[in-house]
């Protein structure tokens, strides 16, 4: 079994299309801009994000504030037919309003504006053609289950009154739908038991994509539910066909640490499978694929035009607050008072690794860089003038921790995670955050926090961390912006 995800970090609800020998993976966004991260591959191994379908203001809201973790685009499902891309989800900032659906003939060059599928409330849709070009749109509306419409993709409207398509196996929150066809059959492949411990992988067939739909006699097909697995929470799976005729999937799932309850930092990631038919039914080969460590080591310095597709701010568009500079690196506009507790202009990255480092060269201005789940759960470290302080906002509390006065007001600032988790402890968390600043080729830490106060089952929400920066007050200069895993060695004095 593999527990090396294709997409390490906060990608969860993968889903998967291939056209010809290329395949393209759209994964959930959440509060953050740009929404919806678009992938692609030639392997399903070795995966490079060619861009966000949700890049502009005018496709999508997304929210600020305390309350605004966690809302956002929920889970996309990526589909191509007849030559185009097409793209459905939820935004919850516009939850009413039913699902958006977007398209595009090139994932990498733009989507259209959005469209709304009015009364469909509810998460995680799907869209599936039949054998007579029908689109069908399905989603999950609470406990009730599965439900389905017929819809015109380019409007957004039903064509058909929505119905109940399945159930479920009487297991919590039926979801996340997909369907499929193969060998005069319609499968239906969906996500029960919530999205913690108890997710797991169900199917149901039919020979008509309206249904009735039977269930999987061996339901649920994947689960890593009460086993020692390193990796648990699997569900929200996609299938797709290889051109050899075999198929694979992707299906979340996370890298819990520390003693019990244990703790996941990095969010929901995205993992793969194969699948082997059995009577015409999916099983799931967990070691099908040899997937090895992803590389996610990267440097900027902010001198290509525009911004790499990978960098994000919760609840606003990169674009509004961040302007190049013309001697190099990025300006980033006056955000949050120095002791304030909400982000206002933070861009950030996913971070994707049990240890890593990161470190932010800001020569001009204020400057925070930050590790954060949500507005009540993140730690920092402060530059202001000469003076580097470390602070943690868990909850109620805002606390600077330690401070310490530079030499240069332009030393790097640097945050860096150590693995310390031993299940054997009472009382050990996921990781250690030592907060503090490189000076004369050495990492300097001012303090420690454990890494439990900054993970997901502290927070709760849906995400997972991200580190980044954000100019404290008035504008700040960032030229260059590195992040490394595994972590990097110190030079020896004198070396």
């Amino acid at each position: 079994m593999s527990i090396n995800p294709i997409l390490p970090g906060f990608y969860p609800d993968p889903s998967i299309c291939r056209v010809e020998d290329t395949y393209y993976l759209a994964t959930s966004s959440f509060e953050y801009f740009p929404g919806v991260p678009i992938f692609r591959s030639s392997d399903l191994l070795e995966w490079e994000q060619c861009g966000n379908a949700l890049d502009r203001p005018e496709q999508l809201k997304v929210t600020r504030g305390p309350e605004a973790g966690s809302t956002g685009i929920y889970a996309p499902t990526l589909r191509h037919h007849d030559g185009v891309f097409w793209l459905v989800t939820t935004n919850m900032a516009d939850y009413a309003k039913g699902h958006i659906i977007v398209h595009t003939t090139d994932p990498a060059k733009g989507w259209s504006d959005p469209v709304h599928t009015l009364g469909t409330v509810g998460i995680d849709p799907d869209l599936a053609w039949d054998e007579a070009g029908n689109c069908y749109l399905s989603w999950a509306q609470g406990a009730s289950g599965i439900q389905q419409a017929a819809v015109d993709p380019l409007t957004g409207r039903l064509l058909s009154e929505p119905r109940l398509l399945w159930g479920g196996t009487g297991m919590a929150h039926p979801e996340a739908p997909h369907l499929y066809h193969r060998g005069g059959w319609w499968y239906l492949v969906i996500a029960e038991g919530g999205t913690e411990r108890g997710h797991c992988v169900s199917v149901a067939r039919s020979r008509s994509i309206t249904g009735p739909f039977e269930p999987h006699p061996a339901n649920p097909v994947l689960s890593h539910r009460s086993t020692g697995h390193v990796v648990q929470n699997t569900g929200h799976a996609d299938l797709v066909e290889l051109p050899d005729g075999r198929w694979a999937m992707t299906y979340l799932g996370v890298r819990p640490r520390g003693s019990t309850p244990q703790f996941h930092v990095n969010g929901r990631e995205t993992f793969l499978a194969g699948i082997k038919w059995a009577d015409d039914w999916p099983v799931v080969v967990e070691d099908a694929f040899e997937v090895p460590p992803q590389p996610t080591t990267f440097s900027d310095d902010f001198t290509a035009p525009g911004l790499h597709p990978r960098w994000v701010s919760p609840g606003i568009a990169p674009s509004t607050f961040v302007r190049h500079d013309d001697t190099g690196g990025i300006v980033l506009t006056g955000g949050r008072a120095p002791e304030s507790r909400e982000a206002v202009h933070l861009l950030a990255v996913r971070t994707r690794d049990a240890e890593w480092q990161a470190e932010a060269t800001v020569p001009k201005g204020d400057v925070a860089l930050v590790v954060r789940i949500d507005d009540g759960h993140w730690v920092a470290v402060e530059r202001t003038g000469n003076t580097v302080t470390a602070r943690a906002v868990i909850g109620p509390c805002n606390q600077k921790l330690a401070s310490a006065t530079v030499r240069d007001s332009d030393v790097p600032l640097a945050i860096r995670a150590s693995d310390t988790s031993n299940p054997f402890s009472l009382h050990n968390g996921p990781d250690r955050l030592e907060l503090g600043f490189q000076e004369d080729g050495h990492f300097h830490s001012l303090t420690h926090v454990d890494g439990r106060y900054v993970s997901t089952e502290i927070a709760g929400g849906f995400t997972g961390r991200v580190v980044g920066v954000e100019a404290l007050g008035a504008d700040a200069l960032l030229t260059r912006f590195a992040y490394t895993a595994p972590l990097p060695h110190d030079p020896q004095p004198g070396a």
